[in-house]
């Protein structure tokens, strides 16, 4: 590889401008919040993801209001008579009328797993458990890929540290969904399983790969290893650098979009590489994980910044003649998160070097060497 992209503090400056009393604001116009647009449940569950992994690097105190914050907004999202989670709020905070989509179902469902699973604050852990229980019925029936592997991935986060049977059947339940329906129907000619590429394509094999992993489903894990392989293929440049298909798609048999690359195509490929890395230890992953954070950092098709290391801000894509102006609450949420989990890589990394160094390998001398020290 080349050398590898810089490291940066985390920062929370651009969080803190783009939220309020009330959660954060999904859209912005520049670096200032579009109250327009009030607020949605997808970004309000990945600020509460931003949240647990900046209180490991900064300290739970330094984000413990905003995290608590965020677990309120997905409570009140929660439709008693739905079962399922309202997704948007207009700027003076009551809820847009309208089922949520399926996909902010899933997401608030991920983001709760986590918070059971790393949570530091047992009163916020138990809140999520409880929420996270009340949901799990309309979890069992999400359909589409995307909200079933969120959901698949908060299941697993939550069984990590409190087994529960009732998120044990859904996990099951989910994983087996999502396996039977997320495969090639003619991988020779196209080896996706839906007729085109569209949004966060990497994340139903980050589901999978951690599926696979919890139920020892060989096949599961290798069939998304396939997915995410020729996926990594197709996206890397031939200069080297990641690619992802731009905002307009890539239709089966149709001419691939270049423009606008969106942030969260590079964050959600470098978590399931992450998870395939993890689940392989293959050298290969941890470099696809390292394309996809540089870039942020220039190492793009246009060799420009998308984020904003200094602000903790991102733009909202790569567009033709440079970036997106706008610094929405999506874009940045996923730089952020990309940054906290190549940390974490690079730190673990350098842990298992300082074990090596501290502690070698010992090999036995061969014979002839033994003897030749010995006479």
């Amino acid at each position: 590889m080349h050398e590898l992209a810089p490291l940066h503090p985390a920062r929370r400056d651009h969080l803190g401008v783009l939220t309020d009393e009330v959660g954060i604001h999904q859209h912005a116009i520049g670096s200032s919040p579009d109250p327009t647009h009030g607020y949605c449940t997808d970004d309000v569950a990945r600020a509460l993801q931003v949240d647990l992994l900046h209180g490991r690097e900064l300290g739970w105190e330094v984000v413990v209001d905003s995290a608590w914050r965020n677990v309120r907004f997905l409570v009140d999202a929660f439709d008693e008579s739905s079962g399922r989670f309202r997704n948007f709020r207009n700027a003076g905070g009551s809820w847009v009328d309208g089922e949520g989509s399926e996909d902010c179902h899933g997401r608030a469902m991920w983001a709760l797993g986590e918070t059971v699973a790393t949570a530091p604050d047992a009163a916020m852990a138990e809140a999520a458990a409880l929420l996270m229980t009340k949901a799990l019925p309309a979890t069992s029936s999400l359909s589409a890929a995307r909200a079933r592997s969120s959901a698949l991935l908060g299941c697993d986060a939550a069984l990590r540290v409190a087994p529960s049977s009732a998120i044990a059947r859904t996990h099951r339940l989910l994983a087996d969904r999502l396996v039977t329906s997320f495969r090639p129907r003619d991988a020779a000619a196209w080896p996706w399983p839906e007729p085109s590429l569209t949004y966060e394509n990497a994340l139903p094999t980050h589901a999978l790969i951690v599926a696979g992993t919890r139920l020892a489903s060989r096949t599961m894990v290798d069939g998304a290893l396939e997915l995410l392989d020729w996926l990594i293929a197709v996206q890397t440049a031939p200069g080297g650098h990641l690619s992802p298909v731009g905002n307009g798609w890539w239709p089966r048999g149709g001419e691939r979009s270049q423009f606008d690359q969106q942030p969260i195509e590079a964050t959600s490929l470098l978590l399931a590489c992450d998870a395939a890395f993890r689940a392989t230890d293959r050298g290969r992953y941890r470099s696809a994980m390292e394309r996809s954070y540089a870039w942020f950092l220039r190492r793009n098709d246009l060799g420009v910044d998308v984020a904003v290391p200094a602000r903790g801000a991102c733009h909202d894509g790569l567009m033709p003649a440079g970036v997106n102006a706008n610094e929405g609450a999506e874009s940045t949420l996923m730089w952020l998160i990309a940054l906290e989990q190549i940390r974490a890589l690079r730190g673990e990394r350098s842990s298992r070097d300082r074990a090596r160094i501290a502690h070698p390998a010992i090999h036995p001398k061969p014979d002839h060497l033994i003897a030749a020290a010995s006479s």
